[in-house]
């Protein structure tokens, strides 16, 4: 059974933190809060954890992970962006949008898209994550929580300890999130292409 850790969403206790930061850097699977709704989260260079987030939302080798990022710089370390992208980008992070972008050199090639090369990156508003962030000093590879035969996110910690606490590390409980998951928009052509509507507005990337 998982650890279970309530943190506070505005003031995350340092204690806590760190404690969750060394569970993913010794390969557990976690679930954490985000300012959309409740996501899977391990290190980025954890095949093992990979594969273990892949079995519990079982989703095949072309699903798209994201790396939850701390700001626009680190996320730039792993994406190429253009001066359009980079605006975009700089008006819309930190929010609840995952933005999909080529990947550079520093994306193990098992998070890119087998085709395209891509990667989803985000940066969130949440203190949790922002906290987890700075004591882990590198992105979190990230899923949203969607289970098996369901269409929408998990956003109550204690029903995530009910449904998958066996499968996982640790629950932080950042208590409920939204509904919603990220608005997931593609900047890898000319013009950008929402491909997923949640929480972020669609609207704003639409071509006027």
């Amino acid at each position: 059974m998982s650890q279970y850790f309530q943190i506070h969403p505005m003031n995350p206790q340092a204690r806590l933190i760190n404690q969750a930061v060394a569970i993913i850097n010794n390969g557990g699977v976690i679930a954490y809060p985000t300012d959309s709704s409740y996501a899977l989260g391990c290190h980025i260079g954890d095949k093992g954890a990979m594969e273990k987030m892949r079995r519990i939302r079982q989703v095949d080798k072309e699903h798209n992970f994201t790396l939850v990022c701390r700001d626009l710089s680190e996320l730039a370390l792993y994406a190429r962006v253009d001066n359009t992208a980079f605006r975009l980008l700089k008006a819309f992070t930190p929010g609840p949008y995952t933005f999909i972008l080529r990947a550079t050199g520093e994306v193990p090639r098992r998070l890119q898209h087998p085709k395209r090369k891509t990667i989803g990156l985000r940066v969130p508003d949440n203190a949790i994550v922002r906290a987890l962030l700075e004591a882990l000093g590198e992105p979190i590879m990230s899923s949203t929580l969607i289970l098996p035969g369901s269409d929408r996110p998990q956003t109550d910690p204690e029903e995530i300890r009910e449904r998958v606490g066996h499968q996982l590390d640790l629950i932080i409980d950042g208590g409920p999130c939204d509904m919603e998951p990220t608005t997931v928009v593609d900047l890898t052509e000319d013009v950008p292409q929402v491909v997923r509507v949640g929480r972020g507005d669609p609207s704003l990337f639409t071509v006027q």
